[in-house]
């Protein structure tokens, strides 16, 4: 099962806009079969290419290359998703935060 990795996670916004980590081919095989849209070419082509790479470890990158091209022309690409949840919520704090005095802003 672990020969079936991907070399970095494909980060991707799954059900209600969750980030969720795709970390092989196994998972991204499981996305694709419970995708509700559009079954377009790029769909098609992502799923043949994680079939191949079930059936023989060499395909795995390619797999992968294809599936976050298919989560990003489908719009559900969510790089560094988690990253840009933290930075958004330090920005907001220091916002709210008066550098010169030390103490929170009222709001």
């Amino acid at each position: 099962m672990s020969a079936h990795l991907f070399s970095r996670p494909v980060h991707v916004f799954v059900g209600l806009g969750f980030p969720h980590a795709v970390s092989s081919v196994q998972e991204a095989r499981q996305v694709l079969d419970e995708w509700t849209g559009r079954h377009s070419p790029k769909y098609a082509a992502t799923l043949a290419l994680c079939q191949s790479a079930l059936a023989r470890k060499d395909d795995v990158e390619a797999a992968r290359i294809a599936f976050e091209a298919f989560a990003q022309a489908h719009g559900i690409l969510a790089p560094e998703a988690i990253e840009l949840a933290v930075a958004r919520a330090a920005e907001e704090w220091m916002t709210a935060y008066d550098m010169r005095s030390g103490v929170l802003a009222d709001r």
